[in-house]
């Protein structure tokens, strides 16, 4: 569950659910976000979850808040604040302002909107939801493992009763 709304500052990090996915931006302040986003979400197209995952390049915009937002849910979420070391809001806007409209290099799993917005926080670029994703993957194929092992297991077991009942 989402953290209770709080009205952002410049410099917050702000998560916003999209289906299947976070997308995260940088807000600065009357009532603009500065974002990592996919030539999908440029062209308008409505597919930028799958094309966020195959694109390898996206461009940094600057945009109103709810023009990103449309509408779906988001919030304030400076979840490293405690971990991390926070930029000064002036570096933070100064950095994101001078990468308005440049090409970045994408990789969902290494160079995304996340990654592109915690390292103008705080100089680290995380993103949570790769990890998140990664640490689900292995728990689903630990799990079909456990799901093969204990089938082939019981169907031993089961072979071995049938035997002895012939």
């Amino acid at each position: 569950m989402p953290p209770l709304f709080v009205e952002p500052k410049p410099g917050d990090l702000i998560e916003i659910s999209r289906f299947g996915y976070r997308h995260w931006a940088l807000y600065v302040g009357y009532g603009y976000v500065i974002h990592l986003a996919p030539p999908s979400e440029v062209t308008k197209t409505g597919f930028s979850s799958l094309m966020s995952v195959v694109a390898d390049k996206a461009v940094v915009r600057k945009e109103p808040l709810w023009a990103v937002v449309k509408d779906d849910d988001y919030w304030v979420n400076n979840k490293h604040d405690r971990k991390l070391a926070r930029r000064s809001v002036n570096r933070i806007i100064q950095e994101a302002e001078s990468l308005v409209g440049k090409m970045m290099p994408y990789n969902a799993a290494s160079e995304n909107c996340e990654h592109f917005v915690t390292k103008l926080r705080y100089g680290v670029a995380r993103s949570d939801q790769v990890r998140d994703a990664v640490i689900a993957g292995a728990v689903g194929i630990v799990g079909v493992g456990v799901l093969v092992a204990a089938a082939t297991f019981i169907g031993s077991l089961l072979s071995d009763n049938k035997q002895e009942d012939e």
